[in-house]
């Protein structure tokens, strides 16, 4: 299996009461307010050094993505990022994933089709290429996207991209909302007929139907816990059999919070702090802004209303009583020592049936010496034990750059230096 470090970037410093004191982290938190543009420097280039930090420590791929207006996550180009990403672990097994840049606010869409092509290119054939509907908080609300037109612009933006990396000819595009006279692709992806594209989603029955529709791996991004996720996944293998499709685990994806520490004990002591400044600020988003009207197609709405939404509001609502244990039963994290993680990862993925798997290694305040350690923890003492899970049943993954199926990163691991050697820089 495929194991990927996810990373939000959020901002790490924010004020002890700031949840008390403002209404959201995302869309409206004041800058000037919260924030010093010397540490957002800081905390960039932070980021960068962790995700090739991880990259060298043999982790398969190194993932980002992009969101606007925002202290939760505030990387609005991902793929300037990216772009680092891809030269500084040129020569390793490890895939560029961009989950990613988000389809109908760019316009127009080719954009991405040409940036992604350059990440691909600088990469030697690395690309994994998210595509994302958006965020209601990104798309509508900073970005100014209708919502009722978001979905239709995310297929004709998806469908626009795939044709402009495919077609050997100048093409005219006359659609419903992107119109251009002369499409002619400069770069082309290295990998043909296209990278493998993978698709976020929270649970929504047409972002299921869209990337079993178009072969793509459909990924469920979730703060809350496996056990959510199981009730998702339950749900998206059950489609899949109905529409006759292969069951092959590789086909989804997950992101699981992860934190490894010598010992269970010292692993809340290192953690417990960064959990909770993650659930309690990074997460404290105004329901105003998640659940604007319209944004979900009618279907996908009753299905969550009926099956997702309660038990969701249930859990956020627990969060804020919750102690260290609390986050580790309910499996929001997955934590402790290097044994106790091997052993409730590993269930986890087979009970979610999952091939493409996404850790989130930095979490709310980390500071970054403390990233690095768990980076170097879950690479050496972890990730070697999942290499072969789904092996046994014979199933290939293609959605993973053709350039490294059946490779692993594992030679890079120990290339890194040891956190210990980063400290007090």
């Amino acid at each position: 299996m495929k194991i990927s470090m996810f990373h939000l970037m959020p901002y790490r410093d924010l004020p002890a009461d700031f949840e008390q004191k403002y209404q959201s982290v995302w869309v409206d938190p004041p800058f000037w307010e919260l924030a010093d543009p010397v540490k957002v420097g800081q905390y960039y280039n932070w980021t960068l050094d962790e995700l090739i930090y991880a990259a060298k420590s043999g982790m398969d791929g190194i993932c980002v993505n992009e969101h606007h207006q925002n202290a939760y996550g505030f990387m609005p180009s991902p793929n300037l990022m990216g772009s680092v990403l891809a030269r500084a672990t040129n020569g390793m097994n490890c895939a560029v994933v961009q989950m990613g840049a988000t389809l109908p606010t760019t316009n127009p869409p080719i954009r991405v089709a040409e940036e992604y092509a350059m990440l691909d290119t600088i990469s030697g054939g690395r690309l994994v290429a998210g595509m994302p509907l958006g965020t209601p908080m990104d798309a509508n609300l900073c970005y100014g996207i209708t919502p009722i037109e978001h979905r239709e612009r995310y297929y004709e933006a998806h469908d626009l991209i795939m044709k402009a990396w495919q077609s050997r000819e100048t093409f005219a595009w006359n659609g419903k909302y992107f119109k251009l006279p002369m499409v002619n692709l400069w770069p082309r992806p290295i990998q043909q007929p296209h990278p493998p594209v993978w698709v976020p989603g929270a649970g929504s029955l047409s972002t299921w139907d869209f990337a079993a529709k178009h072969d793509h791996c459909y990924c469920f991004l979730s703060y809350y816990g496996n056990k959510l996720g199981k009730r998702v996944m339950d749900g998206f293998w059950e489609f899949v059999a109905k529409e006759g499709l292969e069951p092959n685990p590789y086909r989804a994806g997950f992101l699981q919070l992860v934190v490894v520490a010598e010992t269970d004990a010292q692993a809340e002591k290192d953690y417990y702090k960064h959990i909770r400044y993650f659930y309690d600020k990074s997460l404290h988003i105004l329901n105003e802004y998640q659940m604007i009207p319209g944004n979900q197609d009618y279907r996908s709405l009753t299905n969550s209303v009926k099956n997702l939404l309660p038990m969701q509001l249930d859990l956020m609502n627990s969060v804020k009583n919750w102690k260290y244990k609390d986050f580790v039963d309910n499996q929001f994290v997955i934590a402790g020592s290097p044994a106790t993680v091997r052993d409730q990862l590993q269930e986890a993925v087979k009970k979610l049936r999952v091939g493409n798997l996404m850790v989130l290694l930095h979490i709310g305040s980390m500071p970054h010496e403390l990233t690095l350690k768990n980076i170097d923890l879950f690479s050496r003492e972890v990730l070697p034990h999942f290499r072969n899970v789904w092996d046994e049943d014979g199933w290939d993954n293609k959605w993973w750059p053709t350039t490294l199926r059946g490779k692993t990163n594992a030679e890079n691991i120990g290339r890194a230096p040891r956190p210990e050697m980063h400290a007090g820089k």
